[in-house]
């Protein structure tokens, strides 16, 4: 992980960089006579030189997924580097000239990993799947001070920490958030968490966070949050209770459903698709049934279904469907409708959604490059970057490495299925049957507690819950 910016003292330039999946961010405003460079967006507003004038793009994008997408901000004169490119600038360049290169493309590597076919057994698939594991843990565990690793209940975490103790990480510390909202709930976590680190013999910590923790520090959590998100509140909580237990360094298992199809859209989309390409063959159909549907629609069940036949043909289409949070037609409800015509045509969403996986052919794969760009590398990722820098904390992913990710597609294009029970079964000492077999929930807050008026009454009682979130957080930016 990386992100930074060389001066070249012989061609008197700048070269800026980012790592191959955008762990690290890095941001630039170049008004034509001064290039500013920052990790943050809030470092490159405090120059007064910038230009702040909303960015369409960037506020339309931000209701459409929930976070804002690169290369966009929520200003005109501020802009992200993608994930995987650098930038060259000349110095004297007023002219605003900018030469940026990608030389990491998702599409690419897995399209690239179909020419390295293999017939190989499933014993032989499954120690180099545990070799690639090793390997990558044994690299992110290289530090000359403690390391933790955030423990939910879940596969991939657990995994963590069970290849931690096969890397020879004796001394393990997990951490664990709960919340009294989730007692005997699905979604506590605890007592399972506690039981894993028993196991692998880890000195465990449970930090329980109250609705009043959650007051006291939503200021600053909005200051650390930087651009817009409906995530990261966990990664501050679980990364603040890191600091105050003496940590500086975690491992997070994000970055495990992505790679290895844990979402269930791995398995929705694909059969969304098959069901509904058909109809995309009549032309204006989806269109006119979402036009007609959709004022009845909304009323009953998500709004979204009224948008199946216009967009659920392709996988791009089918994946805003599942992972949008509003839908383009919705947008005016909630932005001014020049701006949402303005940022719609910047965002150029679909054509992006496509370009996505462009070349990939199988299902899984991708599903996985659009999983990996817009909700791993756009959201998670970034939220994980600013949750954990708020706290002076380096948060590692090692799930999210680019070694291990060109050898899983390898593996995968073998004919193997890879699945979360198959990256589970990786450690030498099996996980519990309990993680192995408890359902996936996902590592949840409980907002709609915490703040009045966010409960599914503003939300019309139709499966979106977090439409009142987001709108809480878009007016937090819109108010600062």
């Amino acid at each position: 992980m990386y992100a930074f910016v060389i001066w070249d003292e012989k061609k008197h330039g700048f070269l800026l960089a980012r790592d191959p999946f955008g762990i690290k961010p890095l941001y630039y405003a170049d008004d034509g006579k001064t290039l500013r460079v920052a990790s943050q967006v809030k470092a490159l507003l405090v120059s007064g030189q910038t230009d702040t004038s909303p960015e369409p793009a960037g506020h339309v994008g931000f209701y459409l997924w929930g976070h804002v997408p690169d290369p966009y901000t929520l200003y005109k004169g501020i802009h992200a580097l993608p994930a995987g490119s650098i930038l060259w600038v000349e110095e004297g360049d007023t002219a605003g000239r900018k030469e940026t290169r990608r030389f990491f493309n998702i599409a690419e590597e897995i399209t690239s990993a179909g020419d390295t076919k293999a017939s190989i057994t499933r014993e032989e698939m499954h120690e180099r799947l545990r070799a690639a594991l090793l390997d990558s843990m044994y690299h992110h565990l290289i530090a000359d001070v403690p390391i933790g690793i955030f423990l939910s209940a879940g596969l991939d975490s657990t995994t963590m920490v069970a290849m931690a103790k096969d890397a020879g990480m004796n001394d393990l510390r997990t951490i664990t958030l709960g919340f009294k909202e989730f007692t005997e709930t699905q979604n506590d976590e605890t007592s399972l968490a506690q039981q894993v680190a028993q196991q692998y013999g880890a000195q465990h910590q449970t930090q329980w966070v109250q609705k009043e923790d959650f007051i006291q520090s939503i200021g600053p959590l909005l200051t650390a949050m930087d651009q817009p998100s409906i995530d990261g509140v966990n990664s501050y909580f679980v990364c603040k209770a890191a600091k105050e237990a003496g940590l500086k360094v975690a491992l997070s298992g994000l970055g495990g459903d992505e790679l290895f199809g844990g979402y269930p859209d791995f398995q929705q989309i694909p059969c969304m698709v098959r069901a509904l390409r058909p109809f995309h063959a009549v032309p204006r159909l989806g269109r006119g049934f979402r036009y007609f549907s959709a004022p009845i629609l909304k009323h009953f069940t998500s709004p979204k279904y009224a948008g199946l036949l216009e967009y659920g043909s392709t996988y791009g289409g089918a994946y805003l469907l599942r992972r949008g949070l509003y839908m383009p037609w919705e947008l005016p409800d909630v932005l001014d409708a020049d701006l949402v015509r303005q940022g719609w045509r910047e965002l150029q969403t679909l054509d992006r959604l496509k370009q996505t996986t462009a070349g990939v052919l199988h299902p899984h794969f991708q599903v996985m490059g659009l999983e990996m760009v817009w909700y791993m590398q756009y959201q998670l990722l970034r939220d994980s970057d600013w949750a954990s820098m708020a706290h002076s904390m380096e948060l590692r992913v090692p799930l999210v490495d680019i070694e291990l990710f060109r050898k899983v597609t390898r593996l995968i294009d073998t004919g193997f299925t890879l699945s979360k029970r198959e990256m589970a079964s990786t450690p030498l000492v099996p996980l519990p049957d309990a993680v192995l077999n408890r359902k996936k929930t996902g590592f949840s807050i409980p907002v709609r507690e915490w703040l009045p008026g966010l409960d599914e009454g503003q939300s019309g009682g139709n499966g979106c819950g977090l439409r009142p979130w987001a709108r809480w957080i878009g007016d937090q930016f819109r108010n600062d």
